[in-house]
């Protein structure tokens, strides 16, 4: 199902906090909670060890993924196994949107470097032309359905991350999407899309992988300039840069 009009907004929040009070009252969140987040929740570390028995994590050198806390274990994997991970900066407010983790330039160990903090103080910065062809990409999410729609926490990072990666050709349609999640995140039900929202392949819990088929043909392109305003455009530099069409 796809929902363009300005209601699809308020239908995601009403998701957003029906799924954050879910997991509190069935006790799948842990710190830092659920509300206003990617909540992290039990059993993350038994979904980023499934995450990693899949073909298309076996096959892949290049990672980018989400910093939140319910996929962190999946980024200590990735730089345990020798795979070069990329995370965005937050709200991507620098000219260089990106830092890279390099398991081969660490000092550190994964799990040092794999946090937000780590990363910030581990990685080395670089543009959207900078980063390597992405493999795989993990990202996180609030609430997602069976057909593979997501739902965010309502920032719009990851999909203008997305599109950033996507319109530089570092992210193509053979490259793989995943989110873990707890199964009280899968929701049997429509969930509203926007244009600019991108669809997982593979949604990962701690004792099941779904595959949802999705097709890669309809992820978005690019930067979808007429949802950006002005005042959005000149907070990200890395938009700022580019000329709209």
């Amino acid at each position: 199902m796809t929902v363009a009009e300005p209601g699809a907004d308020a239908t995601k929040q009403a998701i957003r906090e029906r799924v954050w009070r879910t997991m509190v009252s069935g006790r799948a969140a842990r710190f830092p909670g659920a509300d206003g987040r990617i909540p992290n929740f039990v059993g993350a570390e038994r979904a980023a060890r499934l995450l990693a028995t899949v073909e298309a994590w076996r096959a892949s050198g290049t990672l980018k993924s989400n910093p939140d806390a319910p996929q962190l274990p999946v980024r200590v994997a990735a730089l345990a196994e020798g795979k070069v991970v990329y995370v965005a900066v937050p709200r991507l407010r620098d000219a260089r949107p990106f830092l890279r983790l390099d398991p081969a330039r660490l000092a550190v160990t994964p799990r040092q470097a794999a946090s937000i903090r780590g990363a910030g103080a581990n990685g080395d910065s670089a543009t959207v032309k900078q980063v390597r062809r992405i493999d795989l990409v993990v990202c996180g999410t609030v609430a997602v359905n069976r057909d593979g729609v997501r739902i965010g926490k309502d920032g719009g990072y990851s999909d203008l991350e997305f599109a950033l990666l996507s319109e530089a050709g570092k992210v193509e349609n053979r490259t793989t999407i995943a989110t873990t999640v707890h199964p009280l995140q899968l929701l049997d039900e429509e969930l509203p899309e926007t244009p600019h929202d991108f669809r997982v392949d593979l949604i990962v819990m701690p004792d099941e992988i779904i595959e949802t088929g999705a097709d890669r043909s309809r992820r978005p392109r690019g930067i979808r300039w007429e949802d950006l305003d002005d005042d959005r455009i000149a907070a990200i530099p890395a938009l700022g840069t580019r000329r709209r069409p």
